[in-house]
């Protein structure tokens, strides 16, 4: 058998979890539609398998792919990305304990955080983690979690992953979890700079087509690997093996798709930078971008994400109704490219705090259809404007 670590990145994506069946010669992972499995003598498991709220071959293998795509140990997939991130939670987090969060992470976090944490008594601080001295002022004798978006959730702000984690880890024991959707496994390794857990939502760029839910925490942590376990067969937030299929299937081809989509988003960015419509670009991949030095050090590539602020608010909503082939739309990730206003949709939950975005700034999710068509959509949307 082929050693995983001696191969690169799509040879992993397209192998790392699965070898051809033995009995069937099939190619791809089957998907296991059974929620019970035979076993071959009194709490004798057969593979390991006896219920599929506790394991199943499909998913087993995804996680094993997932795994070996961040240099990795354990990976364990959930229903949702958010299912992922409350489990975390749980296992890290005690009723007065503080956690540290980004200032422009994505709403939802603060919502889980803030609102429903936060009646159990669990402290938040709302950090900007871009500065490392920031974070490290914030930490507390009772600091057990600092959660990092990089790039992060609309602003696509760049943190210092090996130096937030220097810091954290000089001062006490807290756990740093690092979310990986924006940049995904091919872009960046936040293990291997010093983060303790990373996070995906595999909804997004690892399924890529916009029709599979699911979340995925990725550890070296044989223990955590445990408690997860523990925690996902308590409370049933396990993946299913038809999504664990469509998300397999989907990373087969993430690095040829990520590929496209950071060559997109940089001509869509520069095309916008040239724009006197244009307030600013927001895209690690501009030299304009605050952290496009850290980014080029960090990752191996700039992504699909980015922000745009207007002069106005009008104009920022303007855009999102006038683009034609782009499609006014929450999530990211997928091959289509969209676009929304996230004060209005996926911030929204953020209201009356300080992570709620400008109004005059749009998100776009760049996606992989001819660049020529998605530059002249943007043209005619600007041009629309009043």
């Amino acid at each position: 058998m082929t050693d995983n670590r001696t191969l690169g990145f799509s040879s992993r994506s397209i192998h790392a979890g699965y070898q051809p069946d033995p009995h069937m010669g099939s190619i791809n992972v089957p998907i296991y539609a059974s929620t019970t499995f035979q076993q071959d003598g009194l709490a004798q498991l057969r593979g390991g398998y006896e219920y599929g709220r506790v394991a199943n071959p499909t998913v087993h293998s995804l996680e094993k792919t997932l795994a070996a795509l961040e240099n990795a140990d354990y990976a364990r997939c959930f229903a949702t990305g958010m299912a992922a991130v409350d489990t975390l939670i749980r296992i890290l987090v005690r009723p007065g304990d503080h956690v540290i969060l980004g200032n422009d992470a994505y709403g939802g976090m603060y919502r889980l955080l803030h609102h429903d944490y936060g009646q159990w008594g669990i402290e938040l601080s709302i950090v900007n983690t871009a500065d490392t001295a920031a974070v490290e002022a914030a930490l507390k004798e009772n600091t057990k979690l600092i959660w990092l978006e990089t790039p992060t959730n609309p602003a696509t702000t760049i943190t210092d992953i090996a130096a937030v984690a220097k810091a954290v880890k000089a001062a006490g024991d807290a756990q740093i979890v690092v979310d990986n959707t924006f940049a995904t496994p091919y872009l960046q390794n936040p293990l291997e700079l010093g983060a303790d857990h990373v996070l995906h939502s595999t909804t997004k760029y690892l399924g890529g087509h916009s029709d599979v839910l699911g979340g995925a925490v990725v550890t070296n942590s044989a223990e955590m690997d445990e408690r997860l376990l523990y925690f996902q067969g308590n409370v049933g937030a396990v993946s299913s093996p038809f999504d664990a299929y469509l998300t397999a299937r989907g990373i087969k081809t993430l690095e040829v798709r990520m590929d496209r989509h950071c060559s997109n988003a940089q001509a869509v960015a520069e095309f916008l930078e040239s724009r006197p419509e244009v307030k600013q670009v927001l895209y690690p991949g501009l030299p304009s971008h605050p952290g496009h030095e850290l980014a080029k050090k960090q990752m191996r590539g700039f992504g699909g994400m980015m922000s745009v602020r207007f002069h106005s608010e009008e104009h920022a909503r303007q855009i999102c109704l006038n683009t034609k082939l782009i499609s006014l739309a929450e999530s990211l990730g997928g091959v289509e490219s969209l676009i929304e206003h996230p004060q209005n949709m996926t911030h929204i939950s953020a209201e009356g705090s300080e992570l709620v975005p400008p109004a005059d700034l749009v998100r776009i999710s760049v996606g992989i259809e001819s660049i020529d068509d998605l530059l002249a959509d943007l043209e005619q949307a600007l041009d629309a404007l009043d």
